[in-house]
Order: structure tokens, then C-alpha cells, then sequence
């Protein structure tokens, strides 16, 4: 949920689940308190860190006051990304840092280059953690990171949907939207949105960084075998920037919106204040981030359109893990808190408050948003694609991020795929060579 971030992914995992003796029901865990030896039950000073740059106040609604409440035991600091106050200054500072979480975007990264990374693999048998109980592509997704070891668990998850301005709709006198469109309809509805009425409307848009990072055709972008940009030698970007982007923008009068808007795609602003965005594919978290603007404004929300290609396939999972940190003295205790974290009480918890459970539980999924103001909008959009499959995902894939969406406005512009996407290669290789000296 930090904006424009994301990598990593692979095979799921299997773990044997030893008997549970826990009080607490588990989704992806079934801990025992007698697990650790009564060392998870000993007062702990635990301090938490994120890369998502959250506020305290977003922590405790989440997760501080429910850990609080389990865990009176433990004085759990949580401590808030600033400008001045990134994870190296922190560490530089002489912090400990117990436990780590961060989304697929900026986790690999954050963990592997500052030395955090620890093998979770024996805690988590100790801790009888099982991730058959999880969205499989979502416990597939740890192994990316490492192929034999376990340096996060998923705890929470996010996707993409379409949200629509349903007074948008209303004034053109177009039918809303439904959950299974593909995006040629999409396109095409949005066809009818996009119209001059005393100032230019444009029926549909997305942000960019998110279609690309959770891209529904699987595009990794970085061939794992080459260690090189994809953007210029995998043909399937020509294809999914011609659909997602360039579709929409053909309607009559659109380009010229881009234009006069600085050369950038319709985004945040464009929906949500000005309102003369019809219809914008963003993340399905979105609305809980921004509840005032979205309160104010008469919408709903629908699944992600699909390809024709692959129906029923919305995007890539979007999981955000907590780790134990190779830095932290008390290891048991921050484990216990990940586990308490998958167990089912607490997935329903998050479920319940809009945030997306990694649990695969039907009934889990079902409450998702009922406890927060926008529980009779169609929430349920959210889980009616399947997940893409997650390809290779690297730790430089934050790098490439940037000019790949910065390739958007001039191929919707100029249509010259080839020259683009070239110099973007380019661009990308010498980043990625930077990076790695």
C-alpha cells in the first residue's frame, strides 16, 4: 500500500504440521505456546520497521492494539519510514530492528541490502507455520527471494480492481459496469465516457506502476537467465501495453487530455478530485487508504477487466510480508507475533477491516470490508479473478519501474513501440549495470 512499489516469487511450500495445541484457530499457522520452550512467552522489547512508510496510527488500527491485547507481555515499538529517517539511517542510528515487513515491491530489496535476511525455514516448523492454508500463488511467492530459504511470510495481500464514478455514468447515460468484463468492453464503455460537456471527461485510465508490477500476463521484468530488461525483447509488453494503455486512449479527444495534462495518463487526482476519470483499475486497498475522497464520491467497484486470452485471470497478487530479522535477540518472540499474524483470528480480523487476507478460507474472504464504511460496496470484486500467475521477480525490479511507466505517454502519443521501448532498454541496462557494481 506505499504507492508505486513491488518485487518477488516460485514453488509452493510444504511444510509438515505438527499437532497444534494453540487456542487460537490458525489460518496459515497452527502454533503451540509450548513450541518455544515458554521462551515467546517471556516479556520481550520488540522494535517493528516498514519500508511502507504507514503512520503509527494505521499500525495500531492493523496490527498494534490487536498484538497489544494478545500479548501484553511485549512492548512492541513500531517505528514510521521518514524522509530523514529511511532503513539505513535507522540501522546506522545503532536500532535494532526485530521484525521487517514491507510489500513484494520493496521487501527483497530492503532485507537483502541491509543485511536483515534470516533463514525463518527452523522457526517456522517450530512454530508448526503452514502455508497450504494460504492463497497458493501467495506462498508460492516467498521462494523468489530465495529458492531454499524462507525470509518472510506473507501476512496480508492486495490485487487490482476497476473503481467507477457512477455519477459519471449517470450524466452519459451508460449501464455500470459488472464484475467477468474483458478489456475490449471495458475499452469500449469507456469509449462512451470519454466526451467534451463543458469540460473533457475520459471513461477509462489506470496507474500505471501497479498494471505493470502485477501485469496479467505474467511479464517478468527481468529475464531471470540473462539478467537483462525484458521491456524491448519479450513481445508479450507490446501486447499488454497496446490493450491496457494504448486501448483506452483512442477514443476521440483523449490524447489531447494527456497533453494537456504534463504528457501523463489520467491517475489519482483525475479520479478521485477533479472527477473526470470515469473508471480507474488501481489497487483493491485503494479505497481504505483515501476513505474521505471516496466517501465523497458516488462510485463502486468491479473486478479487474481480463484478457481475451486468459479469462478469469485478473493480476498478480500483491502480498506484503513480516520477517524475523538476522539482527534481533529475540527471535521466538518476533516469530510468535508473524504467527499470531496468519492465524485465522487475526486474517478475519484484517478481513473484516478491508484489508485482504493471505488465508485461503472462503469464510475468511467473505467478511472482507464488513466492518468499514464502504461494506455494501461490491467488495467481493476483489476475489472473483483468479490470481496471474507471479513470474521471476528481482531485487532491481524497483529500478526499472520508473522508466518502463515513463514509456507510457509516448507510445499512447506516438505509437512508435520500437524506438521506445528500445531506449528504455537501454535506460534499464545501464541502471541495472549501476546497481550491481
Amino acid at each position: 500500500m506505499n504507492g508505486r512499489r513491488i518485487p518477488t516469487i516460485g514453488v509452493i511450500l510444504s511444510l509438515a504440521v505438527l499437532s497444534a495445541a494453540c487456542s487460537t484457530k490458525p489460518a496459515a499457522s497452527g502454533g503451540s505456546n509450548a513450541a518455544g520452550g515458554g521462551k515467546d512467552l517471556e516479556p520481550a522489547n520488540l522494535v517493528v520497521y516498514s519500508g511502507s512508510g504507514d503512520s503509527p496510527e494505521s499500525w495500531n488500527e492493523r496490527f498494534g492494539s490487536p498484538l497489544k491485547e494478545k500479548f501484553p507481555q511485549y512492548n512492541i515499538k513500531y517505528i514510521q519510514k521518514q524522509s530523514n529517517l529511511g532503513i539505513k539511517e535507522l540501522l546506522t542510528s545503532g536500532e535494532t530492528i526485530d521484525i521487517y515487513w514491507d510489500s513484494i515491491g520493496g521487501f527483497a530489496s530492503a532485507v537483502l541490502d541491509n543485511g536483515l535476511e534470516f533463514d525463518m525455514t527452523e522457526l517456522m516448523k517450530k512454530y508448526n507455520v503452514d502455508f497450504s492454508r494460504m492463497e497458493k500463488t501467495v506462498a508460492d511467492s516467498v521462494k523468489q527471494i530465495s529458492p531454499d530459504k524462507i525470509y518472510g511470510i506473507p501476512v496480508f495481500n492486495n490485487n487490482m480492481v476497476l473503481n467507477y464514478n457512477k455519477d459519471l455514468f449517470d450524466k452519459f447515460g451508460v449501464p455500470y459496469p459488472k464484475d467477468g468484463m474483458t478489456w475490449n468492453e471495458a475499452i469500449q464503455m469507456g469509449e462512451k465516457l470519454t466526451r467534451f460537456d463543458g469540460k473533457q471527461y475520459v471513461g477509462l485510465s489506470s496507474s500505471q506502476t501497479h498494471m505493470l508490477l502485477m501485469n496479467q500476463l505474467s511479464i517478468p521484468f527481468i529475464d531471470q537467465a540473462k539478467g537483462t530488461p525484458t521491456i524491448f525483447s519479450n513481445e508479450k509488453w507490446r501486447d499488454y501495453y497496446n490493450t491496457v494503455f494504448v486501448g483506452p486512449a483512442k477514443a476521440p479527444g483523449y490524447k489531447e487530455y494527456i497533453k494537456a495534462h504534463k504528457e501523463a495518463i489520467p491517475y489519482r487526482n483525475e479520479f478521485l478530485k477533479d472527477k473526470d476519470l470515469a473508471m480507474f483499475a488501481w489497487l483493491s486497498s485503494i479505497i481504505f487508504v483515501f476513505p474521505e475522497d471516496f466517501s465523497a464520491m458516488n462510485w463502486d467497484v468491479i473486478s479487474l477487466p481480463t484478457f481475451d486470452s486468459l479469462p478469469g485471470v485478473g493480476s498478480q497478487a500483491y502480498p506484503t510480508y513480516f520477517s524475523v530479522t538476522s539482527m534481533s535477540k529475540q527471535r521466538d518472540q518476533a516469530m510468535k507475533v508473524i504467527q499470531y499474524l496468519i492465524s485465522d483470528e487475526m486474517q478475519e480480523k484484517l478481513s473484516k477491516k478491508g484489508v485482504m487476507p493471505v488465508s485461503n478460507s472462503d469464510a475468511i474472504k467473505k467478511v472482507y470490508g464488513q466492518e468499514s464504511a464502504f461494506k455494501d460496496k461490491n467488495l467481493k470484486s476483489a476475489f472473483y479473478n483468479k490470481f496471474a500467475p507471479i513470474p521471476y521477480k528481482s531485487q532491481y525490479d524497483n529500478l526499472l519501474l520508473a522508466p518502463y511507466a515513463k514509456a507510457v505517454p509516448p507510445i499512447i502519443l506516438n505509437g512508435d513501440y520500437n524506438t521506445t521501448f528500445r531506449s528504455t532498454e537501454e535506460d534499464t541496462v545501464k541502471k541495472l549495470a549501476d546497481a550491481k557494481k
